[in-house]
């Protein structure tokens, strides 16, 4: 888990336009937004490794993920919004958010 989120944070800077084409219209800052969860994916995805953090950035994760709902749904509002990706696809990635949701939640101790 922790190598997919620092991938995928690490791709927020080698193809930034890709996530600027996704960004909600109605949010202010797109490129700073890019930048932020893209660090924030790395650190949270480092955070994974050390026992002294794990437990923090799997809450950090959620967070994010449910944060990033808000770019899920904005893409199904039309083709431009949704980077000409099949609608099918987009609304398949609303249970598969639900399921890496579930995926750090599962390794929290309780």
């Amino acid at each position: 888990m922790a190598i997919m989120y620092i991938f995928a944070g690490i791709m927020h800077f080698v193809k930034p336009k890709a996530y600027l084409r996704i960004t909600p219209k109605y949010l202010p800052n797109h490129k700073g937004l890019v930048f932020l969860s893209g660090v924030a994916e790395v650190l949270l995805g480092i955070g994974l490794f050390l026992p002294v953090t794990k437990n923090s950035a799997i809450y950090g994760i959620i967070a994010m993920l449910l944060v990033f709902l808000l770019v899920h749904f904005y893409m199904l509002k039309g083709e431009k919004e949704g980077a000409g990706i099949p609608k099918w696809i987009l609304l398949l990635r609303i249970p598969l958010q639900f399921g890496l949701i579930y995926w750090a939640y599962y390794y929290l101790p309780f």
